[in-house]
C-alpha cells in the first residue's frame, strides 16, 4: 500500500522517534498547521532515553554559555515545568545542591557558579552550615544552591503530548519501524515499513539512540556515530531515604564527560542515586549480558571510538566498570556525598543508555547537534538536558523543516 499526499496545501510531515524530543516536535508541527505522522518501532511511547532517565528538570547549570545547550535548557526548564503544570503532569521545583566535599574542589565550583550567572541560571554560593540547612547529612566545606531545578514526570510529558497530537488528529505510529528512506520522486521523502511506503513533504529524524543509522538510511553522511552509554542506578531503601531531602549532586570533574553519580529525591519520595556510565554492548543494552555482536563490529569500526578509549579507559572507564560490578565500590562514591550511605542502604535501580554522539577525532558532542538535507531534518546529538529543553528543540527544528 502507498501513501498518498494530501491534495491540499497542508504540509505533510513524519516525525521518526516517540521520545520526548519526537513527540515534542511533531506536537510543534502540529500546532503550526502541518499535517504530521509519528512512527516508532516499539509498542509504547519514551521507551528508552526518555523511559530511562533521572526525570530531573536541568537548570542550565553546566553548559558553555551561548551554546545550544544553555540557551535550550534555559528557556526549556521553565517551558517543560508550565507545561507540566497546565496539562497536570507531576512536577516539583524543589532545587538542588552542587557540593565541594574538599578544598581542591572550590575552583571548579567557582567556575560553575560563573556559568550559572553568565546563563541566567538562579543560584547562589552559601557555606557548609547553609548546606545543612538544605541536606542536614551531607558532607561538603561549600556548596552552589541552584533553584530552579526540579523533579518532573517525562513519561507523564508524553502521555499528556500524545493527547494533545490525537486530539488534533495527528497520525501516530506504534510498531512501525522505517526501514527505508528515499527521495520521492515528486519531492518529498518516501518511507518503506515494511508493509507499505509512506510519503511525505519533510522528515523529522528524531529516532535517539539509532539517529545515526537512520541519517545514513536517508543517505546522509552524519559528522557524529553514537556510541551507547549505559548509566546504572541504585535506590536507598525505604528505611534510609530520609537521608536526602532532595538532589545532591557532586563537583563534576571538568576532564571528564559525565557528571558523575549524584542523589536524586523522585516524585513519589523514593531517592535514586547513580548513574555511573560504561559502554552498552549493544544500542539498547540496559544489562551486562545484553550483548549485539553487529553493534559491538560497528563500534570497533569507528576511528573515534579507539581514540576516545585511549583518552579515558585507564583509569576512568576502568573505575566505571569496577563500580558498575561493586555495591561497595558504588556506595562508596555515594558515601562522599552523604557519609552516611552505606552498601547494605542501596538496591540496584535499573539503568538508561545515553545516546552519545562521538566525532572520528574522538571527541564527544558537547552541544545539541542537527544536520539538514532537502526536506529532511536530523537530530544527531540531544543527550541530557535534551528532556528538559524538548518543547525549545522543537521550536528550532520546526523552523527548519
Amino acid at each position: 500500500m502507498v501513501g498518498r499526499l494530501r491534495s491540499s496545501s497542508v504540509r505533510r510531515v513524519v516525525v521518526i522517534g516517540g521520545g520526548i524530543v519526537g513527540l515534542a516536535v511533531a506536537w510543534e508541527l502540529t500546532r503550526r498547521g502541518a499535517a504530521v505522522t509519528v512512527l516508532e518501532k516499539e509498542d509504547h511511547w519514551a521507551a528508552h532515553q526518555t523511559g530511562h532517565n533521572s526525570n530531573v528538570v536541568h537548570a542550565g547549570l553546566y553548559y558553555k554559555p551561548g551554546s545550544f545547550k544553555a540557551r535550550m535548557s534555559v528557556a526549556g526548564n521553565r517551558s517543560i515545568v508550565d507545561f507540566a503544570r497546565e496539562h497536570g503532569v507531576g512536577v516539583e521545583v524543589c532545587g538542588k545542591l552542587v557540593v565541594a566535599t574538599d578544598e581542591s574542589e572550590l575552583p571548579a565550583l567557582n567556575v560553575l557558579a560563573e556559568r550559572a550567572e553568565a546563563n541566567g541560571v538562579p543560584a547562589k554560593l552559601i557555606s557548609r552550615e547553609e548546606a545543612l540547612e538544605y541536606e542536614p547529612e551531607v558532607a561538603c566545606v561549600r556548596a552552589l544552591r541552584v533553584e530552579s531545578t526540579g523533579i518532573i514526570d517525562f513519561p507523564g510529558v508524553c502521555a499528556a503530548l500524545v493527547g494533545l497530537l490525537e486530539a488534533k488528529g495527528a497520525e501516530l505510529r506504534l510498531n512501525t519501524p522505517a526501514l527505508g528512506i528515499r527521495a520521492g520522486s515528486a519531492g518529498g521523502v518516501e518511507i518503506a515499513t515494511g508493509s507499505e511506503v509512506l510519503r511525505f513533504d519533510a522528515l523529522v529524524n528524531c529516532a535517539g539512540l539509532h539517529s545515526d543509522r537512520v541519517a545514513r538510511l536517508a543517505g546522509l553522511t552524519p559528522r557524529a556515530r553514537i556510541v551507547p552509554f549505559r548509566g546504572e542506578y541504585y535506590e536507598l531503601r525505604p528505611e534510609r531515604r530520609g537521608l536526602v531531602r532532595g538532589l545532591i549532586y557532586p563537583v563534576p570533574d571538568p576532564t571528564l564527560p559525565f557528571l558523575g553519580v549524584h542523589l536524586t529525591r523522585m516524585l513519589d519520595g523514593s531517592v535514586h542515586a547513580g548513574p555511573n556510565a560504561v559502554l552498552a554492548l549493544r544500542r539498547e543494552g540496559y544489562r551486562w549480558a545484553d550483548v549485539s555482536p553487529a553493534d559491538l563490529a560497528e563500534v570497533a569500526r569507528f576511528s573515534g571510538a579507539w581514540r576516545l578509549a585511549r583518552k579515558y579507559a585507564f583509569p576512568t572507564g576502568l573505575d566505571e566498570v569496577r563500580r558498575s560490578f561493586s555495591k561497595r565500590r558504588f556506595a562508596a562514591s555515594l558515601a562522599r556525598l552523604v557519609p552516611a550511605v552505606r552498601p547494605e542502604d542501596i538496591v540496584r535501580h535499573g539503568s538508561g543508555v545515553r545516546a552519545q554522539a562521538l566525532l572520528p577525532d574522538g571527541s564527544l558532542v558537547d552541544d545539541f547537534l542537527i544536520e539538514t538535507a532537502p526536506n529532511q531534518v536530523h537530530v544527531l546529538n540531544a543527550p541530557s538536558p535534551a528532556a528538559t529543553s524538548a518543547l525549545e528543540i522543537a521550536k528550532h527544528v520546526a523552523d527548519a523543516v
